[in-house]
């Protein structure tokens, strides 16, 4: 539990569940980017911060604090964006703190976004806030969002018109509280006993175990586009051996009168299919198909949908442009195989978080280039997006290198039952629709997964995820769904309604710990009975142990890199059996130790990772990426020159 004091956060915590119940997402969410009528402005770098420290955490709101500038509201803070607030000052207050922070940011427009105010739209977009945001722009509030993780975004075109010169003002009011209805959920305690607690101390509890990391996480970009514009465009493909299929959908918004044309170029910039209208398909010849990483001499090859839409509106010719990166690629999945371009595919991968030293949760390019650096070193040609989905950038690398992705919605510590209501259920389907819109064109994702380890064995659990994955696949019958589980595979309500059974397993750490000579016989029990019961392909989705970086134990001791080794060949001896009847993969956790609640159990974080949380490898680093090169090299599809330099990658 997350422990705060000095003021309780009842009006907070009243404030925040009285805010508007979350509605579907109205309209697409394309990534911003430069085309020839778009342009984007980064609003990274320093925000003016201030934490509402008052008893009920909303003095801000009774004082309209978002009415002036921040500054002459009290004290202020510098705080970059991105990045979490908690570990960014010395203030032990801060680093645990619940309840509403404030940003602000006060921004000079280019005047010719403002020039042109009937045919130019603005739009503030918002990568990630966590959790719950509340936006005002020049005191107007132009949006509300509920969740961390996946973006949000205002046309505030008609606030900042007749403004030229005068600084754009942006606050943002981010409160972190999680309750049995938000994703993840979560609790607020107050502790009562006045002999052992001071006055309105309560604790935030959560049921899962990463530190609960808050603030402006992701980019914060302003962008234009004309007043009609091309809103969303949706992309799926099929293939054979010499031709491939792309299917699209484009809206547009601002006008019923536009034309469209579409041109799909190579990555030499050769047109190889052209087409027009709102809908339709276009036919590629010999295609190059999107492969994984180490299953193709050319990994993650994408074409470019140039999208051009010309409309009259106010007089004018308007003219959008937008340009969508497509990967051909297909999906299938059988008994016994998961199938990528008809070819058997296998997860030798990774769980990641995001999550580093100083910046927390917020995103960061050296961090990312180096992880995904560290992945191909590995030999890891996949991983989940454990717990949660990471940022668009990130994705775009799975995208670009052939990393295969498990996209997991934040579905994690659904543990109460309260949690399994109507309540929860409409929000847990709002936020599978945000995520098939932010990430339904990637090649990269092949899988949802709408949950990591919930209480699958409680009897509402059955129909909560029967209409969570029925949902999910009627907003994307092209991909299989799944969610995590722990559970007893004779217990779980759930596991009726996966494509493919993803469980975690700690065999000799939470389980018999120390006692490595179980794993054999528990694993192959655990693989036997999901099989036996329902003929699914299974991924080991979790497994591992921590160990403390330099600490040593032969024979192996629990928490020395020894353990961890020992613990990985256990399992690898069951995972080379399995993997060639119905197991589809393995994911180990994890990629990097990570922080955590404090706790007893928990030194600085969890050190279940084959990587401190520095990006330096332990010994299990090394026995993985053995491991993860050979599976690689047994492929006949994996060319000569990567099998002879692998070593050297």
């Amino acid at each position: 539990a997350a422990a705060a004091s000095g003021g309780g956060v009842a009006g907070g915590c009243r404030l925040l569940l009285l805010l508007a119940a979350a509605a579907a997402p109205a309209g697409g969410m394309l990534y911003p980017r430069d085309t020839p009528s778009r342009e984007r402005k980064e609003l990274g770098g320093l925000w003016s911060f201030r934490a509402d420290f008052s008893p009920g955490r909303d003095a801000g709101f009774a004082q309209r604090w978002y009415r002036q500038p921040l500054r002459q509201t009290g004290p202020v803070i510098d705080m970059p964006v991105p990045s979490s607030f908690n570990d960014i000052t010395q203030d032990p207050s801060l680093e645990n703190y619940i309840g509403w922070v404030w940003y602000e940011k006060e921004v000079l427009l280019p005047l010719r976004w403002l020039q042109d105010n009937l045919n130019t739209r603005v739009v503030l977009r918002f990568g990630s806030a966590h959790y719950y945001s509340i936006v005002w722009v020049n005191g107007v509030q132009v949006v509300e969002h509920e969740g961390g993780h996946l973006p949000f975004e205002a046309d505030i075109s008609s606030i900042i018109q007749g403004s030229p010169g005068i600084p754009c003002r942006i606050t943002v009011a981010l409160n972190n509280t999680l309750t049995p209805h938000t994703l993840p959920p979560g609790s607020i305690q107050y502790m009562n006993d006045k002999t052992r607690y001071p006055k309105n101390y309560f604790v935030q509890n959560i049921r899962f175990d990463f530190f609960n990391y808050a603030g402006i996480h992701r980019p914060v970009v302003l962008y234009t586009t004309p007043s009609v514009y091309i809103d969303d465009i949706t992309v799926t493909t099929t293939s054979s051996e010499s031709v491939a299929m792309v299917q699209y959908q484009v809206s547009v918004v601002g006008s019923t009168l536009y034309s469209l044309s579409l041109s799909l170029r190579d990555q030499e910039g050769k047109v190889v299919a052209t087409s027009d209208g709102p809908a339709g398909q276009l036919k590629v010849l010999n295609p190059n198909l999107w492969w994984p990483y180490l299953m193709h001499e050319n990994p993650g090859y994408r074409y470019s949908l140039e999208v051009k839409m010309q409309a009259q509106a106010n007089g004018a010719l308007l003219e959008d442009v937008y340009t969508l990166p497509v990967g051909i690629r297909t999906v299938h999945v059988t008994s016994t195989q998961f199938l990528i371009n008809g070819r058997p595919f296998y997860f030798h991968g990774v769980n990641k978080h995001e999550d580093a030293d100083i910046r927390g949760k917020g995103f960061d390019w050296p961090l990312v280039v180096k992880d995904f650096n560290l992945l191909r070193w590995l030999g890891a040609n996949s991983f989940r997006t454990s717990h949660y989905p990471y940022a668009e950038e990130i994705m775009d690398l799975c995208d670009a290198y052939g990393i295969v992705v498990i996209d997991e919605c934040p579905g994690v510590g659904i543990k109460m039952p309260e949690s399994f209501g109507n309540k929860s259920l409409q929000h847990h389907l709002v936020v599978m629709e945000e995520l098939i819109r932010r990430d339904k064109n990637r090649p990269s994702v092949v899988m949802w997964s709408v949950a990591n380890e919930p209480a699958s064995e409680l009897p509402p659990a059955a129909y909560y995820f029967k209409t969570v994955i029925a949902h999910t696949k009627a907003l994307d019958p092209s991909r299989p769904v799944t969610f995590v589980t722990d559970a007893n595979y004779a217990l779980d309500r759930g596991a009726p309604y996966v494509d493919v059974i993803c469980v975690n397993s700690y065999f000799s750490w939470y389980h018999d710990p120390g006692h490595l000579e179980v794993i054999p016989l528990q694993l192959t029990t655990q693989f036997e009975n999901w099989y036996k019961t329902y003929q699914k392909p299974i991924i080991q989705s979790e497994y591992g142990a921590d160990s403390v970086s330099g600490l040593h134990s032969d024979p192996p001791l629990m928490f020395s890199e020894e353990y961890q080794k020992a613990m990985l060949r256990e399992y690898h001896s069951v995972l080379d059996k399995k993997r060639k009847e119905y197991v589809i993969g393995e994911l180990i956790w994890n990629f990097a130790d990570f922080m955590t609640n404090q706790g007893t159990t928990r030194v600085l974080g969890n050190k279940k990772g084959i990587f401190t949380r520095q990006r330096q490898p332990k010994s299990a680093a090394f026995v993985l990426r053995e491991r993860y090169w050979k599976i690689a090299n047994e492929s006949s599809c994996l060319p000569p020159i990567i099998k002879s330099h692998s070593l050297f990658l």
